[in-house]
């Protein structure tokens, strides 16, 4: 039973990675019924930009030499704000000029991929291949609950998810800019008319997206610190499958299709071999969307005529 819990413990922590990216691209989806698959190359972003500041940051040689606390709080603020500027210049450069003169969707789902190909590419480019180690943020506590042991930074990523999760919730219904985001999601004809600007909706929801997928990123590289330019590739399909899995669109399903993988892929990783992890995750997740295809918390989308 303590292995069990231990597990379901580290399932927690590794969902909060992938409900974190999914929430990014259910906000994108949710607003302009585009799949951003240059989603999770963000999130890499995230976690480079977060080891150079705090490699900066922490230098005793450098300029600044900050202690650790101070340099994980400037780090994860600087982060989230440097990965939103990447978002919003991707959706400027690359998807409103095309979203402008009403092209197909399609062509704007093809010109994101070809975005997560260039900042791979473009980091592998400038950067190298060679790995990178993040610097040690946050002084390793071990907590011990029974037969259950949990870390200070597992607590931490486990309760940011959470938070993140809240706080998303409380804009997308509690507020006037929630409330203009799904409204475009409506009817995004009818917005101008009633006076509110569709263009800064669309670049809050890039703002958004981005800073938690930063946030992502840097949380990931603060608990397996070992940093490569292709580390977002599959970290973000996965993302991507459980958001569709929770219901695309829906804030709750992301942030639950992500836990339920990750629930999915530890307990296979932890009773079977290996190498069944991504057989029977995407097995049953392919199931769930057989008996429900909009997702858990999906809803069929309706066309007015």
């Amino acid at each position: 039973m303590d292995a069990f819990l231990q597990q379901c413990v580290n399932a927690l922590q590794w969902g909060s990675f992938y409900a974190l990216i999914a929430l990014g691209y259910t906000l994108v989806y949710g607003v302009l019924r585009l799949i951003n698959f240059a989603h999770g190359d963000i999130f890499m972003v995230g976690a480079y930009i977060a080891f150079f500041l705090s490699t900066a940051f922490l230098d005793p040689n450098g300029m600044f030499g900050y202690s650790r606390e101070l340099t994980l709080v400037l780090t994860l603020i600087l982060t989230m704000i440097l990965t939103s500027c990447c978002g919003v210049t991707l959706e400027r450069i690359a998807y409103r000029p095309l979203m402008r003169k009403g092209v197909h969707r399609l062509y704007v789902v093809i010109t994101a991929l070809m975005c997560g190909l260039v900042l791979e590419n473009g980091n592998l480019a400038l950067l190298g291949a060679s790995r990178r180690t993040l610097p040690e943020l946050l002084e390793k506590k071990v907590y011990v609950f029974g037969g259950i042991t949990v870390t200070n930074l597992k607590l931490f990523v486990i309760i940011t998810a959470f938070l993140v999760f809240l706080f998303l919730q409380f804009v997308v219904t509690k507020t006037r800019v929630g409330m203009a985001m799904r409204a475009v999601s409506y009817n995004k004809f009818a917005l101008p008319l009633m006076g509110i600007p569709m263009s800064s909706v669309i670049v809050f929801t890039f703002i958004l997206g981005s800073g938690i997928a930063g946030l992502g990123g840097l949380l990931f590289a603060m608990s397996y610190p070992v940093l490569e330019p292709y580390m977002g590739a599959m970290t973000g399909w996965k993302a991507f499958i459980a958001a569709v899995v929770g219901g695309i669109g829906d804030v709750r399903g992301a942030f639950l299709g992500g836990f339920l993988l990750a629930f999915v892929e530890v307990m296979v990783t932890a009773f079977l071999p290996s190498t069944f992890r991504d057989l029977f995750a995407f097995t049953i997740l392919l199931l769930i969307l057989w008996k429900r295809p909009t997702g858990i918390f999906g809803l069929p989308l309706t066309t007015k005529i």
